[in-house]
């Protein structure tokens, strides 16, 4: 965890962020900002469907694409369009502790049993599924994996600014990442 860097006033903010919208949802959420009023998005926030994440954050301020472990691999169109028509230049991608998306092989039986027993699935199916999908959406460590995406899309959209971020679920707050 020694890759964290906490926001607890302005001054925390990395300078690359300071004065943008990625600076802005770091004061909004961390720093109780006073919520501004936004008419258009300022910014695409790629996070995790994990359900105990909320952000703080004004009414459209964000385009904001949940998949799971902020895994945006499959979601590019989504991201080329707040970019193209949307006009955000801004993107943080958000890991968070604990994610389900880590060690998907150890959730196997679970995830079948869970597709059999709760979803009417045939096991056969159910087991393929799993085997077809999860490699896929397996993302490793949080933090090595947001740190790659947000490498990853860079290289993708070289005009755009991409903060990758790490939210502990256990204290609700973001926190940047030392690259």
């Amino acid at each position: 965890m020694n890759r964290l860097i906490n926001v607890e006033q302005p001054g925390d903010i990395l300078p690359a962020y300071r004065n943008t919208p990625i600076g802005d949802l770091l004061e909004y959420h961390n720093l109780d900002r006073p919520l501004d009023t936004v008419l258009n998005a300022q910014m695409l926030i790629g996070m995790c469907m994990d359900n105990r994440k909320h952000l703080r954050i004004p009414d459209n301020f964000a385009y904001i694409i949940r998949t799971g472990g902020a895994n945006l691999r499959y979601s590019e169109f989504k991201v080329s369009y707040a970019i193209a028509v949307g006009g955000v230049r801004h993107i943080a991608v958000l890991a968070h502790s604990n994610c389900g998306m880590v060690n998907l092989k150890a959730k196997e039986e679970s995830f079948v049993n869970g597709l059999i027993n709760e979803a009417g699935w045939e096991p056969e199916f159910a087991q393929s599924h799993f085997m077809h999908f999860a490699p896929m959406f397996e993302i490793g460590n949080e933090i090595d994996f947001v740190l790659s995406e947000a490498a990853r899309l860079r290289k993708r959209y070289p005009k755009i600014t991409i903060a990758p971020l790490y939210y502990r679920v256990e204290d609700n707050q973001l926190y940047q990442l030392k690259e």
